[in-house]
């Protein structure tokens, strides 16, 4: 019924990279229960998600490497209703499996992923606005989003600042992502007229500042483990984060010699060194600040 190219458009692997969020959401939840859980697990990253990178890449019909897809086939009609459908799909499994709340957050995450590529809004040509609201929703609003799914919690119980904090630390640390996703695609986004926030710093001052907002953001996280855990997972988070810096700092020096190498086969590996290590240490934080890992 549908295309081999549109499900590989999905790039329902891509989800990988942004468990970091619902780890970390997982992590603090005080009401964990294995049915919500696993079903808010499902419907952002096997639906939601996949949804989104659908739709954007029916509007954006890349011709050259994007994320998750080195060589992207040729878009067809039927890609565009195949995301519409997991779109659907995962707000009907929100509103069955958990509550009316995170359907709705479900369906506004939904249209705002179609503002990034969609002609007529296209927040994608907009560098410092459309860099803002995708690493707000992407972090913040994906934070809460999961973490009243995880606890079947009602909205105003997410209004804490033991929830926004963490929900703003990771909109932080994706401020910093979100433009090394871009720094491989300049050419490209320059042919169709996105000036993207990377395209605008540039290739060598996306590095930098990457690199600068990135130690910013591993304070705020200092700050925080500090403040509302008992053991110093700060010193944890440092370590995991160790890897990350070793590679980032690894490409840079590659970068500055032959700009060529900001491509996307090294941005890939940055992104999946990143998802790993935070993935691990979200998942740590969580067995040993509830104890869990005891029942193991």
């Amino acid at each position: 019924m549908f295309s081999r190219s549109s499900w590989l458009h999905l790039r329902i692997p891509f989800s990988y990279y942004l468990m970091p969020v619902f780890f970390f959401s997982l992590a603090i939840s005080p009401n964990l229960s294995a049915q919500p859980l696993l079903w808010t697990f499902i419907v952002v990253h096997l639906f939601l998600y996949p949804a989104s990178n659908g739709y954007n890449s029916y509007f954006d019909k890349d011709e050259k490497s994007i994320g998750g897809l080195k060589n992207p086939p040729k878009v067809k009609k039927d890609l565009y209703y195949l995301s519409l459908l997991f779109d659907a799909v995962a707000i009907v499994l929100a509103l069955i499996k958990i509550s009316l709340v995170f359907a709705i957050m479900i369906f506004i995450y939904g249209l705002i992923s179609k503002a990034y590529s969609h002609p007529a809004i296209r927040l994608k040509k907009y560098p410092i606005a459309g860099w803002l609201i995708v690493s707000l929703f992407q972090g913040l609003f994906a934070f809460v989003m999961c973490y009243i799914g995880i606890n079947r919690f009602p909205l105003e119980n997410a209004l804490r600042a033991s929830v926004i904090i963490p929900g703003l630390l990771s909109s932080a640390l994706l401020m910093g992502t979100y433009p090394m996703t871009q720094v491989y695609q300049h050419d490209e986004d320059s042919i169709r007229g996105d000036k993207t926030f990377s395209l605008m710093l540039g290739v060598r001052g996306t590095f930098l500042f990457v690199g600068a907002l990135f130690s910013i953001v591993s304070i705020g996280y200092i700050l925080y483990f500090n403040a509302f855990f008992i053991n110093n997972y700060a010193w944890v988070f440092l370590g995991a984060m160790f890897p990350v810096i070793v590679f980032f700092l690894y490409w840079f020096l590659r970068v500055i010699q032959n700009e060529s190498k900001a491509d996307h086969k090294h941005t890939m590996w940055l992104n999946f060194i990143s998802a790993t290590c935070l993935n691990i240490f979200f998942i740590y934080l969580l067995l040993d600040s509830t104890q869990l890992w005891q029942m193991f």
